[in-house]
């Protein structure tokens, strides 16, 4: 049997093709011309041998083709950021300054005045009142190792933090110092060495911070747990034996408070050296 003609309804359809191996009694109802005319017009039912599903197949894949494609170009647009989103980033980033490594910071900071008024007392040698500034001093040397430990497992880390955090740490070390010396327990060459040696490399940090950071190294690390020791043992009203061993302690924070102090400087001169290098370099390859 040959192929019927298939006009499509509402406008000229194109001629039917012949069927090349036809089942008889094919259904030819539901054959849609959405893939050829977009207009989702179908053609009218056709049964017979000679129809075959090459040309539904075609027009099938047709309008598949034309559906994915407008699918395709509605997804890449994408939604839209909503308004005030950068006020809201904004917000969460002020909000992140008052974690709990930045509260640790700030409570080594309320502890010094506090330290100062416990440590000059009834004239600073009750040793009732150099306990509690023991105490004091204590938390706050021990709030110094957590709130680094925290913020940097935590991903913690401000601005505030970084400027604060060495703050408190000069601050309640220096007071300490000040304090057993104005007493008359330390010498105030020993508060010198400490506390100059902790202002310069501070600035030196800050004077090198354009071409690095130079890192906290075993030594620096050693320095600072020996001072904290010596220095609290000095606040505790010690007799006999334990005070010649704090004079020891003492001694062994002067030199490497010396000695580290030296090693900072001499990795700040390196850190310089290479990153005028470097940038010398990248001007040369950029004027290349």
């Amino acid at each position: 049997m040959t192929g019927v003609p298939a006009p499509a309804a509402g406008g000229s359809g194109a001629p039917g093709t012949r069927g090349a191996a036809g089942a008889p009694g094919a259904p030819g109802a539901g054959i849609s011309g959405t893939g050829t005319s977009g207009s989702g017009i179908t053609g009218s039912g056709v049964s017979g041998s000679g129809v075959t599903g090459s040309g539904a197949v075609g027009s099938g894949t047709s309008a598949s083709g034309t559906s994915t494609s407008g699918t395709g170009v509605s997804g890449a647009q994408g939604p839209k950021p909503p308004r005030g989103g950068k006020l809201i980033d904004a917000a969460v980033n002020q909000a992140s300054v008052w974690n709990v490594a930045n509260l640790l910071t700030m409570l080594r900071l309320v502890l010094v005045p506090g330290f100062v008024a416990l440590m000059l007392a009834d004239g600073g040698y009750d040793p009732v009142w150099r306990a509690w500034a023991w105490a004091a001093f204590a938390v706050a040397m021990i709030t110094d190792v957590f709130d680094g430990h925290l913020a940097r497992t935590y991903n913690l880390v401000t601005d505030f933090g970084k400027i604060a955090d060495p703050i408190a740490d000069k601050a309640i070390m220096g007071a300490a110092l000040i304090c057993l010396s104005y007493l008359g327990d330390l010498p105030w060459w020993v508060t010198a060495v400490i506390l100059g040696r902790e202002l310069g490399i501070t600035l030196l940090r800050f004077w090198v911070i354009r071409y690095g950071v130079i890192p906290a190294s075993r030594g620096g690390k050693l320095k600072t747990l020996t001072q904290g020791i010596a220095v609290g043992m000095y606040v505790l009203a010690l007799t006999g034996p334990l005070a010649t061993l704090r004079f020891w302690v003492m001694a062994g924070a002067v030199a490497l408070t010396v000695v580290t102090g030296a090693d900072y400087v001499r990795q700040a001169i390196v850190l310089r050296r290479e990153g005028i290098a470097e940038r010398k370099a990248a001007a040369e390859e950029a004027q290349a």
